[in-house]
């Protein structure tokens, strides 16, 4: 209990982790709680993985199991999702998981040649938006976050649904707000906000910590959501049903739980975090991008494609080091299939079969020995040399495998990985095009930012 009020209240995520490297003589490799402990988790004692040597054996399924480990010592209900433990919370070794994750590789291959102009589409139009907001006032100031989630439900709803939009649905503009409640009583007791003042935190810590909450308070938004999917994302589920063998209720729920939970739920902090850093970073970064886009795109006959993005090689690193100093989920988890021994930089640790084991991601991917100025946003740090090489690249791991591996069917890498650092690319490449540079504001969320638009300078050149 004590080390949860450090956590949540006291400390801070950072601070709680530093703090305990250096009680245990700076071993990167430690014993600790994590939350949410008693009474939502029987047991929360983890073996912490804070650095980019001993994380990678999160990733090895020999040694690791993931059954119900998403969110580590705490396992949602199954209320959430009809009653079905969904992909994400299956094992490598379970029959069902390579199934239904060969099921959505699958689909997302047969929509490669959609994802571009789908997502240029989505874009065009949360732009659109932005320019209309700061037109109706010279004093305007734009939150991009409350747009960028309107875009990305609309995207992924349009990627998975024929092309249909939400907004000519049963759920309309509702889609963000069902999805965001739906997500947020499954996680409230490992990522619950500071609400009240510190001195109210044991308060506070007693009603959002201390007990799960009932599926009965969001049955309706998840209805709505289930039934929208149900309806319209026919080819999805026709393709589970005939070359599968899933059954279409099964399929449609682990597609509410892959488009809700694991992309919009990815994606809802890490845009907001991609805008942040570039535009933090200042006028000579945004002048080398959108030098490089505007030239690349040019030279591909005005068509932004899968080639003239490849080009683009400052774009890309900035993609990549965003994933890195910011990964959008910062936790992963494994319980030891066995009895092992894991390795720091320095030090060897044996861990007992069943342990859990917990990586905190941006301490391995801020790991000094491995990145120069690893706390600084460093745009070009994958251009040329070593990250041209991979070799830098092997120490990012934000899709639960190394950037430089594939997800497959057999292991828990993110299926749509390289989605992920597509429409991230595409998400610069329509910045830039658009616009010269521009000015934010920056507040922080429990889980990355907000952030606030306060000037766009229209691009002078195309």
């Amino acid at each position: 209990m004590r080390d949860r009020l450090a956590y949540f209240y006291y400390q801070g995520t950072d601070e709680y982790f530093a703090s305990r490297i250096r009680s245990h003589n700076y071993a990167t490799v430690i014993r600790t709680n994590m939350p949410p402990g008693p009474f939502v988790a029987a047991d929360s004692r983890v073996v912490a993985l804070l650095d980019a040597a001993s994380f990678p054996v999160l990733f090895d399924n020999s040694k690791v199991e993931k059954m119900n480990v998403l969110d580590g010592t705490y396992v949602p209900s199954v209320d959430f999702t009809g009653g079905l433990r969904m992909l994400a919370f299956l094992d490598t070794r379970d029959p069902k998981h390579a199934l239904l994750k060969s099921l959505v590789m699958s689909f997302l291959a047969s929509k490669r040649d959609a994802f571009i102009p789908l997502f240029r589409g989505s874009l065009s139009r949360m732009f659109g938006a932005i320019d209309g907001r700061f037109a109706a006032t010279a004093t305007a100031r734009v939150n991009f976050n409350g747009l960028s989630e309107e875009m990305v439900f609309g995207f992924l709803f349009r990627l998975f649904c024929d092309d249909k939009d939400p907004f000519e649905t049963a759920i309309g503009t509702r889609g963000p707000a069902h999805v965001d409640k739906w997500n947020a009583l499954q996680v409230i007791p490992i990522t619950a906000p500071r609400l009240l003042p510190k001195s109210l935190s044991f308060i506070e810590d007693f009603f959002l910590h201390t007990f799960p909450f009932p599926f009965s308070l969001v049955k309706s938004d998840y209805s709505k959501l289930y039934a929208a999917f149900n309806k319209h994302a026919e080819t999805f589920l026709d393709r589970a049903e005939s070359s599968f063998g899933i059954p279409r209720a099964e399929a449609c729920h682990n597609l509410v739980f892959i488009a809700g939970f694991n992309a919009y739920g990815g994606f809802k902090p890490f845009f907001p975090s991609l805008i942040k850093w570039v535009a933090s970073a200042g006028h000579k970064l945004h002048r080398q991008l959108a030098g490089e886009i505007r030239a690349v795109v040019l030279g591909h006959g005005g068509e932004v494609t899968l080639g003239a993005l490849d080009a683009m090689t400052l774009t890309k690193s900035v993609v990549y080091e965003a994933l890195r100093i910011e990964p959008p989920i910062p936790f992963q988890y494994g319980r030891a299939r066995e009895d092992m021994v894991v390795r720091s930089h320095d030090a060897a640790y044996e861990v007992k079969k069943g342990e859990m084991l917990f990586g905190y991601q941006p301490f391995a991917t801020r790991d000094p020995t491995v990145f120069d100025r690893p706390e600084e946003f460093v745009g070009d740090r994958f251009v040329g040399g070593r990250g041209e090489k991979k070799m830098l690249l092997r120490d990012v791991y934000w899709s639960n495998g190394r950037e430089t591996d594939d997800p497959t069917a057999e292991n828990k890498q993110c299926p749509a990985k390289d989605l992920v650092v597509l429409m991230s690319r595409v998400l610069l490449v329509e910045l830039f095009l658009r616009y010269d540079g521009l000015t934010v504001e920056i507040e922080p969320l429990p889980l990355g930012s907000s952030v606030t638009i306060t000037s766009l300078d229209k691009a002078t050149s195309v």
